[in-house]
C-alpha cells in the first residue's frame, strides 16, 4: 500500500510540475476528448453503458485490451482500428511528459541530497 501511495503522489508531483508547460496541457486535454468522444461514440453506435463505454476506450488506449467488449458494427470497427492509433500516440505523449518531469524532480532532489 505504501508502494502505491508513493506513487500517487509522484504522480501528483508531475502533473504540478508539468502544469505550465503548454505541450503538457495540450497532451491532457487531447487526452480527456479522446476518452470522452470515444466514449460518446461507443455508446450511440454500439448502445452500451456510459460505464461500459468508458472502460472500453481506457482499456483501449491503455493498450490493455479486455475480451469484455467489441465492438458488433463495422462502423464500430473501423472506429476502434483508428481510435486505437490516435489514442494510443496521445496518451504515449501525455506519459511521456510525465516521465520528463518525474526525471526532473528526482534530478533535483538528488542536486538537493549532494
Amino acid at each position: 500500500m505504501f508502494a502505491f501511495a508513493t506513487s500517487v503522489i509522484r504522480l501528483i508531483r508531475a502533473i504540478l510540475k508539468s502544469w505550465h508547460v503548454p505541450r503538457f496541457k495540450t497532451g491532457l486535454a487531447l487526452a480527456v476528448l479522446i476518452l470522452f468522444s470515444g466514449t460518446l461514440f461507443y455508446r450511440q453506435v454500439e448502445g452500451w453503458s456510459w460505464v461500459d463505454s468508458l472502460y472500453f476506450c481506457a482499456v483501449t488506449v491503455s493498450t490493455v485490451g479486455s475480451a469484455d467488449f467489441a465492438p458488433r458494427t463495422d462502423f464500430g470497427k473501423m472506429f476502434t482500428v483508428l481510435y486505437i492509433f490516435v489514442g494510443v500516440g496521445v496518451f504515449i505523449n501525455l506519459f511521456m511528459q510525465f516521465a520528463r518531469a518525474l526525471l526532473h524532480i528526482e534530478k533535483q532532489e538528488d542536486k538537493g541530497q549532494h
